[in-house]
């Protein structure tokens, strides 16, 4: 993942659908670019199509994160701390904006984190949010209209939606972001490699949350989303992330008979 925060033109407004008619042409332009980098099989180019949303759309960060069973499995990649810890949170409370778009199979704005309905439909989420002073949240499915492979997740310091224009700008992207992910895959399976290289190369963040899950299913008889959810209340409570309890179970520190 990357840690260098990405240079941006400022809050909504000066992002893809709003402004001058040259505004307007530029963003036409870049959106033709995402839509040829999407179909490119570079190893880099979801980042790129990242940088670029973030760019348009003059956000302060964004992640990509994949997804298994209908949830948030592991992070991707991320284009900033304030990022990557977005959707760390959202990984471990098993909540949030992206955990809404991919039941949902469709975009979520969470326009407001420090109030209105927003701050309500995922309290905890908002709160850790507001800690890091990230009010808006958007989230856009990766994949079809039946199945989501991850989110496109994008954070703004300031309030306030999406405009119309804007949206479908990100809509494009994350378009184009799908595309280039299944690329990926494909050329890795024509190339020999493991078709799901990418994934797994993700995942190996998370290899210890999947190790704690099982130590935790043996320890109390419990299946694995029980098992996981006990994880992940844990490190809630102790102001963790689902990766630093999971190494804290391996490490025997941590008894859940307790």
């Amino acid at each position: 993942m990357e840690s260098a925060r990405p240079d941006h033109p400022g809050p909504s407004g000066e992002g893809a659908g709003e402004g001058s008619a040259d505004g307007g042409a530029r963003a036409a332009r870049r959106l033709a670019e995402l839509l040829r980098a999407g179909a490119s099989g570079h190893e880099e180019a979801p980042a790129r199509l990242c940088r670029a949303c973030v760019e348009m759309l003059g956000m302060g960060g964004a992640s990509i994160s994949l997804s298994g069973g209908g949830t948030t499995r592991t992070v991707w990649w991320s284009s900033d701390p304030v990022a990557g810890r977005l959707a760390e949170a959202q990984y471990t409370l098993g909540d949030g904006p992206c955990q809404s778009a991919l039941a949902e199979l469709a975009p979520v704005q969470a326009a407001d984190l420090a109030r209105s309905e927003d701050a309500l439909r995922w309290p905890l989420f908002a709160q850790q949010a507001v800690e890091l002073n990230v009010r808006a949240v958007f989230s856009l499915p990766l994949g079809s209209d039946t199945v989501a492979i991850g989110t496109l997740d994008l954070y703004r310091e300031a309030p306030g939606p999406l405009s119309a224009a804007d949206t479908a700008f990100a809509v494009s992207a994350a378009d184009a972001i799908t595309t280039s992910l299944l690329v990926l895959q494909t050329d890795a399976a024509q190339s020999g490699a493991p078709p799901s290289w990418w994934l797994s190369a993700a995942e190996t963040d998370h290899e210890e949350v999947h190790q704690a899950t099982g130590m935790i299913m043996i320890y109390l008889g419990l299946d694995a989303p029980t098992a996981l959810a006990r994880l992940r209340a844990h490190a809630f409570a102790h102001g963790q992330s689902v990766s630093e309890a999971a190494l804290d179970v391996i490490a025997g520190k941590i008894d859940f008979h307790d």
